[in-house]
């Protein structure tokens, strides 16, 4: 809770209810902060706020912060509400439905050989015999060469230029 004049800030380290505004109700006053000292002043009934914490009251990051550099929590206590508030942020996710069910359940198992893996296969068994599949050119033969889709679309992105220019 913020208290103090403009531009000198005094915070209040209370226990509220999550729903309360920031400045409104609370259940408890555990302490005080005030940044703009020199050292900042840093108050907290340490016996309050672990009898809070133990109650399951999760504190902000700032608080959380805080109440390390005061000493009132140790390190494994401060991972353990972490963990908490993000378990506690997860999204709700919906079961899926039954068809979706079984569809990931046949995408998961090991699919057919599709023809271009038999193709590939009859290819490697007859490249190892030495005789060449139909369709592939044999030994002497010039293939002609793929059109590559890149060079296809520049030239076509040429053209559209040269006729706008025009």
């Amino acid at each position: 809770m913020r208290m103090g004049k403009t531009k000198q800030p005094t915070y209040r380290i209370v226990a509220s209810d999550s729903r309360s505004p920031r400045n409104g109700r609370f259940i408890e006053l555990l302490g005080t902060y005030e940044p703009r000292l020199e050292p900042s002043g840093l108050r907290i009934d340490a016996e309050k706020a672990n009898k809070w914490i133990a109650n399951g009251a999760q504190p902000t990051e700032r608080v959380q912060k805080l109440l390390l550099i005061a000493g009132v929590l140790d390190e494994a206590t401060a991972k353990k509400t972490a963990a908490a508030k993000k378990a506690a942020a997860r999204p709700y996710i919906a079961p899926k439905s039954p068809k979706a069910v079984a569809a990931a359940e046949a995408a998961a198992q090991p699919a057919a050989e599709s023809p271009a893996a038999t193709d590939m296969k009859a290819a490697e068994e007859a490249a190892a015999e030495g005789v060449a599949p139909e369709g592939t050119p044999a030994e002497g033969d010039v293939a002609a060469p793929e059109a590559d889709p890149v060079e296809d679309m520049l030239a076509a992105t040429e053209a559209n230029t040269e006729d706008a220019a025009k």
